[in-house]
């Protein structure tokens, strides 16, 4: 049970590599434009052939979200989409895929507290969860619980991020780590950054896990570039933007598009 996330997780990584690229890992804001459509892009993810797949929570004060995504956000807590609906969405894939569950602390603490939330979580078959606003040290319980329930709690490293804060960050984690390629909040970039490569090595050196690489990757050949040195790419805001523009129809040809770039891209291998 402790280790059922963490199972799926690598799992899905290692089938990815088999293939011989690194894994593909979108990302949705629940209820964005709307809960049927939300539904059915994850859906369509999954068909696309996405390895894991990433759902926001709508929340009212999202630090690390840039402008897109916090405007999805806001559709979607404007449609009443809570973490109730967004479960929903999750356990309609969960089966399938690993589902990777991003929420900020508020949502965890409120309501009936992190055991509660814990226990909906698992039972909506969610493999793991990113909490961008829980640094490493504050309130462990929260770890513990979602651990306690089967769930890999997903730690955030950032390139500010060093020394011997990253290495004991990085004893934490579980399924994966999620590597923030750049500083400042998520949105998509012209231009990946020129130390990128070096900064995933370092980290792949002192994580147990494997490493996932998310914000500003917004083209299939920016997802391929970064596959060819992370065992995981992460995208969210082009993927939000495409889906408030153009539903499931615009999401598929991108992930096709994407997959395909990163097929052929060649990597080096995941441990």
């Amino acid at each position: 049970m402790a280790d059922r996330g963490t199972e799926r997780i690598s799992a899905a990584f290692k089938a990815a590599n088999r293939q011989g690229r690194a894994a593909l890992m979108p990302y949705l804001m629940g209820g964005y434009p709307d809960l049927p459509t939300s539904l059915e892009i994850a859906s369509t993810y999954v068909d696309a052939g996405a390895d894991l797949v990433e759902i926001g929570i709508p929340y009212s004060d999202p630090l690390a979200d840039g402008p897109v995504i916090q405007e999805a956000g806001t559709v979607a807590l404007g449609n009443g989409i809570g973490v109730e609906e967004v479960l929903g969405i999750a356990s309609s894939i969960s089966e399938r895929v690993p589902v990777i569950l991003l929420a900020y602390s508020g949502l965890v603490i409120g309501g009936g507290g992190p055991s509660e939330f814990a226990g909906q979580v698992a039972s909506a078959g969610v493999s793991g969860v990113v909490i961008p606003d829980l640094p490493l040290g504050t309130d462990e319980s929260i770890r513990t619980e979602l651990s306690d329930a089967g769930l890999a709690v997903i730690p955030l490293v950032a390139p500010t991020t060093t020394g011997e804060r990253r290495r004991e960050i990085l004893e934490t984690a579980s399924g994966f780590v999620y590597l923030v390629s750049d500083v400042g909040t998520t949105g998509a970039r012209e231009r990946l950054p020129a130390d990128l490569a070096d900064l995933v090595r370092e980290v792949s050196d002192e994580s147990p896990a494997p490493v996932a690489v998310g914000f500003g990757i917004g083209t299939g050949e920016q997802a391929a570039e970064v596959g060819r040195f992370a065992d995981g790419v992460i995208i969210g805001s082009r993927l939000v933007a495409l889906a408030g523009e153009g539903g499931p129809p615009a999401v598929a040809e991108f992930l096709d598009q994407t997959l395909a770039a990163m097929a052929d891209s060649g990597r080096d291998g995941l441990r």
